[in-house]
């Protein structure tokens, strides 16, 4: 559908971009991107994704927002506390951009329903904020054949890749990198180890970058690659990531098939 007056004002500095242009922009509006979490990662993911003009975005997550989480979680407001995150995102979304359609999911994303929230859409991207769910986030996306833009973030690090392994051509998946989650209390939780605010606007910004990228089929893919930055020295590494032929769900011989080893 062609851009509209209205639209070609908002979407003007992307228009502009060669990469881009109005085409790529018509594809971001048409677009379905599922956001798994909406606090401190997903914040600023749903708000640039929003400002960006991805037509559809799902929001998974079953939490209220508190007062703690505003020292990070851009999305919510102080008036919102005790509001579900979902709630409160969709409002936040609806006042950016009304191009936009979010849809929220106020549930947990368990083993039960992760393939019918995840099918509906184009991408995934994960702002979760703990291994149970990120390694199940991993192995529905590749079950599914989504792509799936990963970060996570503590203290002052942060660390972001995208992963296609459905794919194959050597592509990893997130188990090729962590075989299976850390055993319980050995890596602390933001709420226990602490993160910098500005740290998860930093990150969750960058996934926004790789959404769009993957969108638009532009520039260079984070497949294949782990990008870490460490906020007090400022630096980034970015790190070439393989497949692993022993990984038990993408790899030669896999011992993962289905969802069941989530299930509580």
């Amino acid at each position: 559908m062609p851009l509209d007056e209205t639209q070609i004002q908002r979407y003007a500095r992307h228009i502009v971009l060669h990469e881009v242009g109005g085409v790529g922009q018509s594809k971001l509006l048409d677009a379905k991107v599922l956001v798994v979490g909406a606090g401190g990662l997903g914040s600023p993911l749903l708000m640039y994704l929003a400002a960006a003009g991805i037509g559809t975005i799902g929001v998974v997550d079953d939490d209220t927002v508190s007062l703690s989480n505003l020292q990070r979680q851009v999305a919510h407001t102080t008036d919102r506390i005790g509001v579900a995150k979902t709630d409160s995102a969709q409002q936040t979304v609806a006042a950016l951009n009304p191009d936009v359609t979010l849809v929220r999911h106020p549930v947990r994303l368990v083993a039960a329903n992760a393939l019918d929230l995840i099918g509906g859409y184009d991408l995934v991207a994960d702002g979760s904020d703990n291994f149970a769910t990120r390694f199940l986030v991993n192995d529905a996306c590749y079950f599914a054949s989504k792509p799936l833009v990963s970060a996570a973030i503590l203290r002052f690090d942060a660390q972001i890749s995208t992963f296609k392994a459905y794919l194959g051509s050597g592509q990893p998946c997130y188990r090729c990198i962590f075989r299976e989650p850390p055993p319980p209390g050995l890596i602390p939780s933001c709420a226990e180890g602490g993160v910098l605010g500005a740290l998860a606007g930093t990150i969750g910004s960058f996934q926004a970058i790789e959404v769009v990228k993957e969108i638009l089929a532009i520039g260079n893919s984070l497949s294949g690659w782990l990008v870490i930055f460490d906020a007090l020295s400022t630096t980034f590494r970015k790190v070439a990531v393989k497949r692993d032929a022993n990984c038990p769900l993408c790899g030669t011989q896999p011992e993962i098939h289905d969802l069941s080893l989530h299930v509580a």
